[in-house]
């Protein structure tokens, strides 16, 4: 497939999967292929951060999120949230309609300058319409104790971990109809990795 000019379009890589699974590994991998990547959380972080649109929505809410100097407590929050699934849904009503369009323009600016390909990284793709925009939807999904211990190994608490495991159980199941791909990255890495770049290259060919 072709832009009209003879080369073959930005193709666009939708990557979801559960919290602690790989989804970022698998975008770094992309970027050392030469994919641009979006990462929907650094947009949300934009967004929510002082002087976003709608960080002052989200402390208002949420006033016991608020630090100090005035940013989001993500932990805080995350706390709060991941242990109650209305206000998940909640808070999600208030930040997706921010980041999709800032994920779109950085799709656009991508297609401009004639990018192979670009990944969009979100948990919630599919939930926030755009695995819709995507060619593909890969799925990077692992066992549930390789989850917690990725988590408790980046930082985050024993209880906070398992939380949001608990909170996001089933999730794996319900993306996989979505999926065109799906990526177990229980095993080891340099399998898993070696399973991105040929799904990296299929993806490329099949635009040409």
């Amino acid at each position: 497939m072709t832009d009209g000019s003879g080369h073959g379009r930005t193709v666009r890589i939708g990557i979801t999967g559960p919290i602690g699974c790989g989804k970022s590994q698998v975008a770094r991998w992309l970027a050392r292929q030469g994919v641009r990547v979006v990462d929907a959380d650094e947009e949300a972080r934009a967004v929510t951060a002082p002087g976003g649109p709608v960080h002052d929505a989200v402390v208002r809410r949420w006033p016991e999120a608020a630090a100090a100097d005035g940013t989001l407590d993500r932990a805080a929050l995350g706390r709060i949230v991941f242990a109650d699934p209305a206000a998940l849904r909640e808070l999600e009503a208030i930040v997706h309609p921010a980041v999709r369009p800032r994920v779109l323009a950085r799709i656009a600016a991508a297609e401009a300058v004639g990018a192979p390909a670009i990944a969009i990284e979100a948990i919630k793709l599919v939930e926030g319409g755009l695995a819709a925009e995507c060619d593909e939807v890969w799925l990077v999904a692992c066992d549930a104790d390789a989850q917690q211990a990725r988590l408790t190994g980046r930082g985050t608490a024993p209880d906070d971990a398992a939380q949001r495991v608990a909170a996001q159980a089933g999730l794996a199941a319900r993306l996989a109809p979505h999926a065109t791909l799906i990526l177990d990255t229980s095993g080891r890495e340099a399998e898993t990795m070696a399973l991105v770049e040929d799904a990296l290259r299929e993806a490329l060919e099949a635009s040409r």
